[in-house]
């Protein structure tokens, strides 16, 4: 769905690129036409410098939104979520990288986190790239404890696992 979205966008690069950053973000646009996190209202300046376009490009990104009863439906549910990535290891928790073959396959998620509660250990959170919004997707696991190396060589012998890293 995600492609059909960004695809919306098609012929309007720096339009694309608003919405590219409102998806990675999670930011809604409320039916006023505000952008938003937990209903903390974001500038428009502020997306604008971050995507590197002219706060009318944001306006007209927003403005299409609103004017397309399923980009309106899917920007008005939009919702940000704290990652742990950054902060987990001050949380005393584990944090494992894991690069897909194919970000599209089916089970890796599933195979991963099968091998992790087999070990004993407690998966905190799972964040998983979308392949349709990101270059380089990878799901990262946040755990409650230090991963032991066999838990990791296990993962990284899973199908569809190209790479694993710790941090």
């Amino acid at each position: 769905m995600w492609k059909e979205v960004v695809d919306k966008f098609g012929g309007l690069p720096s339009q694309k690129r608003v919405v590219e950053l409102l998806l990675e973000m999670g930011l809604k646009v409320t039916p006023a036409g505000k952008i938003a996190a937990g209903g903390i209202e974001i500038p428009r300046t502020q997306i604008a410098k971050r995507v590197g376009v002219d706060r009318r490009v944001v306006d007209m990104a927003v403005k299409r939104i609103l004017n397309d009863p399923d980009l309106r439906r899917i920007f008005g549910n939009m919702r940000s979520i704290a990652f742990l990535v950054d902060v987990a290891p001050l949380l005393g928790l584990s944090v494992v990288i894991i690069h897909p073959e194919d970000a599209r396959a089916r089970g890796i998620l599933g195979a991963v986190a099968t091998v992790i509660a087999k070990s004993g250990i407690s998966i905190r959170q799972a964040v998983s790239d979308d392949p349709y919004l990101v270059d380089d997707p990878k799901l990262t696991i946040i755990t409650d404890k230090k991963i032991p190396g066999w838990v990791i060589e296990e993962i990284g012998q899973l199908k569809g696992v190209r790479g694993v890293q710790i941090h």
